[in-house]
């Protein structure tokens, strides 16, 4: 059987796809869990994805809080509304009022959230890793 350059192209970008998705973990530590409370450290390295509980959902670097959670025509969604500077967290700026869409597959339940905020976990290209419902009112 003889490959075509076109499908081989094709096979190697899902190939690299499909290592780039089986990564362990995609959140970067460079430093920001130094002022952050022991309990909630642990937390935030503990949280796997719901639908690949083998990926992490990442840590601070790629969390916002997201206290504004909604339904708009069937789906939820949820609206950033963190204060907090984004350069200590090392994360890149998302301003508040920005909507992500949280798909069923994509809400977190079964470990808590000792932050008291809902917390989408976000990568840089808008891709939602996970989203933990808070306990704020």
């Amino acid at each position: 059987m003889t490959i075509d350059r076109p499908n081989a192209i094709a096979l190697a970008a899902m190939a690299g796809l499909l290592l780039f998705c089986a990564t362990k973990s995609f959140g970067k530590d460079i430093g920001q869990w130094e002022a952050t409370d022991p309990t909630v450290r642990v937390w935030y390295r503990s949280l796997m994805q719901p639908d690949n509980p083998e990926v992490s959902c990442c840590g601070e670097a790629d969390a916002y809080w997201a206290d504004e959670v909604f339904v708009r025509n069937g789906k939820t969604y949820a609206r950033i509304t963190d204060d907090r500077p984004d350069e200590p967290l090392g994360r890149p700026h998302i301003p508040n009022g920005t909507e992500f869409e949280i798909t069923n597959n994509k809400l977190k339940f079964d470990r808590g959230n000792p932050t008291g905020h809902s917390i989408i976990f976000v990568a840089p290209t808008g891709y939602v890793w996970c989203f933990v419902q808070g306990t704020l009112s």
